[in-house]
């Protein structure tokens, strides 16, 4: 019943989003009789994506909302049998009926929080052979969202705060849960919409289009709209003809732009009439099907000149291709001149939205001073995170039955820091990011102004810090939003920058400190 009042339970993983091996260890767990023994894993990655010295975490919602449906049903436990040995205990398969994830506690950093290596994004606790269960699936749920909200987030840094920045990837995208999930999370990260519709009914997404070339291309100029006349937008006034009234404007526009009336595209003018009949409050005309300069400006211009004198304002242009920053240069100079010559001053300043490939690079030269674009739609840089394709989280045991557990390896990068943890994040008098500091969970809280012995991670010595403040969690997606880009604000210029930026410092409690050197050496015995 709570999955049809809830729309977003559509979108919810499934228990079997799991690899085998999870299953194999479960039945391993059942089998040694340690299904209940209390466990707690840790969720965290190991480097910042992107080369940069910062993550958003991302993805509880979609971890809650998996862990309130999680419950496998019988056509499961039956593909489980199947592929397990035949011979399996049938009351294995009972008790994987019977789980559901009440017994199951999870800690996290708050939706959108700035993240950072070795601190946990989720600290789960519960049964032993649950949880660890719950290991692919979450890491599928938080993996790809932070990645997705980290991109975003550095898209967001590079446009700076003025531009819109709309997500335009769903056809792009690795599939359909991808293309939700990266919608999500790329508004999270600090985009403004997405052209997602699904993310709009499911997420509350900001929905965001228009129209595309093959709208301009199925017109050649012949039609006759069934109903040209259009009403004032005041609502007082006769109903006028557009389609008359945009040839006449179209005139005057070739006039002024040294063009020749014939040289506009008629079957582009037809959709633009066709599009602005049918959203003359919201229309937006897309500009390079034939030719910026000798077509889609001046029909643009004639259907936008002729809605104005009804009283409507046209609401943008868009470019798709050639070089996007000299383009919208020259038609904001021609939006200029066109709006002092017809005394339509509104027309100045039609925003200028762009698209076709952008990447990081091409963002900072349309993001530059002076460029005329305001509002830029990216799609497969965003959705496909081409610089880094994984975030590379792990999930890894830290305790059982209160007893901490550390995983030592050849490879110091990989091996785990013991026990139930509290992680704590530092303010600087300033309000900046001071570090991160994580210490065992019976250990008392750092107070504020009192000095705090800590090891930073990889360091030989122990340092004395003083917090002036600790950080608070705020909480739901807009208001995540909201909150990571105050995160963000909070990172200093030298961790802010995208290239080469200052390493933040994740720090060890001493005793915890400590709880590493007794275990390392007692695995070395």
């Amino acid at each position: 019943m709570a999955a049809k009042q809830d729309p977003e339970a559509l979108a919810a993983a499934r228990p079997l989003l799991t690899d085998l091996y999870q299953v194999t260890m479960a039945l391993g767990y059942w089998r040694a009789g340690r299904a209940h023994d209390p466990a707690e894993f840790e969720l965290f990655f190991r480097q910042c994506p992107f080369g940069g010295s910062f993550a958003l975490a991302a993805g509880l919602r979609d971890c809650v909302r998996f862990l309130r449906a999680f419950r496998l049903r019988d056509a499961d436990v039956q593909f489980l049998a199947s592929v397990l040995p035949p011979d399996t205990d049938p009351a294995f398969f009972q008790h994987l009926r019977a789980l559901d994830s009440s017994g199951v506690t999870v800690r996290a950093l708050p939706e959108g929080s700035l993240a950072f290596p070795g601190v946990p994004l989720l600290q789960v606790s519960g049964p032993l052979l649950l949880v660890q269960l719950l290991e692919t699936p979450l890491l599928c749920l938080v993996s790809y969202a932070s990645l997705v909200a980290t991109n975003a987030a550095r898209l967001r840094l590079i446009a700076g705060p003025e531009k819109r920045l709309l997500d335009l990837g769903l056809r792009r995208a690795q599939g359909p849960d991808g293309g939700l999930t990266a919608s999500t999370y790329s508004y999270l990260g600090g985009f403004d919409g997405s052209s997602n519709v699904l993310a709009g009914q499911l997420r509350g997404v900001p929905v965001v289009g228009t129209l595309a070339h093959s709208f301009v291309t199925s017109f050649s100029g012949t039609e006759v709209p069934p109903d040209p006349m259009l009403a004032p937008a005041a609502g007082q006034g006769p109903r006028v003809d557009l389609t008359t009234c945009v040839e006449a404007w179209l005139e005057r526009v070739c006039a002024h732009l040294g063009l020749g009336v014939q040289d506009p595209h008629p079957g582009e003018r037809a959709a633009f009439v066709a599009y602005a009949l049918a959203f003359p409050r919201a229309f937006q005309g897309l500009l390079d099907t034939y030719s910026v300069r000798r077509s889609g400006l001046p029909n643009f211009l004639a259907v936008a000149l002729a809605l104005g004198e009804l009283g409507y304002q046209a609401v943008g242009v868009r470019l798709d291709s050639g070089d996007l920053l000299q383009q919208a240069q020259e038609i904001r100079g021609l939006f200029r001149t066109t709006a002092a010559q017809f005394q339509m001053p509104w027309l100045e300043s039609v925003p200028i939205a762009v698209s076709n490939n952008i990447d990081e690079e091409e963002l900072a030269r349309l993001a530059q001073e002076g460029s005329e674009v305001n509002v830029i739609g990216i799609g497969t840089s965003m959705v496909t995170c081409p610089r880094q394709p994984s975030l590379g989280c792990v999930y890894k045991l830290v305790s059982v039955g209160g007893q901490p557990r550390m995983k030592l390896t050849e490879d110091p990068d990989k091996q785990t820091l013991p026990g139930s943890k509290a992680a704590f994040r530092l303010l600087g008098s300033d309000g900046s990011l001071l570090l991160d500091v994580l210490q065992l969970a019976e250990e008392p809280p750092p107070q504020a102004g009192q000095e705090l012995r800590i090891w930073p991670r990889g360091a030989r010595e122990s340092c004395l810090v003083r917090p002036a403040q600790l950080c608070k969690p705020l909480p739901s997606l807009a208001e995540s939003r909201a909150f990571a880009q105050l995160s963000l604000s909070r990172l200093s210029p030298a961790h802010r920058r995208l290239e080469q930026p200052a390493l933040y410092q994740v720090a060890l409690s001493e005793k915890l400190q400590a709880l590493v050197h007794r275990l390392r050496a007692g695995a070395s015995l």
